[in-house]
């Protein structure tokens, strides 16, 4: 079935943590109100090796593991309503990542934080980036209260 494109796309950017699992349910209850589209997009990037000078290692990365990976984690945290999520497996900068895929959508959905630095931020980096940035609405799901 394809999606309409008429409908209101609403992105969410999902990364494991369970903030982003509040945002997921957050976006799809949103969704389902105004009867949109969900693309939950999970970004994938190797930070160490930012900034690195040695030469580039060859990193075998098994995409369709984590395509499946990825749709179990949304089948456990949304049950049957995963079915209508889209996914999208991205490699790059989460904030790039993300700001792109929101282009021309209804809203973008992130959790206050998210995997990376430090625990007890209010607002991760990239929810910080995004809501300064977006070209659309921005919803931060804090964790719990999705």
């Amino acid at each position: 079935m394809e999606p309409d494109v008429s409908a209101p796309k609403v992105v969410v950017g999902v990364d494991g943590s369970p903030s982003s699992y509040g945002a997921l349910r957050w976006a799809v209850r949103y969704a389902g109100l105004v009867h949109g589209t969900v693309d939950a997009v999970a970004v994938w990037q190797l930070p160490g090796l930012y900034g690195w000078s040695a030469p580039a290692v060859d990193i075998d990365v098994d995409e369709e593991e984590a395509r499946q990976g990825m749709r179990k984690e949304l089948t456990d945290v949304l049950g049957a309503d995963a079915a209508s999520v889209r996914t999208r497996l991205v490699h790059g900068d989460p904030t790039d990542v993300l700001l792109r895929a929101a282009e021309g959508a209804e809203v973008l959905v992130v959790g206050s934080r998210g995997r990376g630095g430090f625990a007890r931020a209010l607002l991760g980096s990239v929810g910080l980036h995004v809501s300064q940035h977006a070209s659309c609405p921005v919803v931060i799901v804090r964790s719990g209260t999705g």
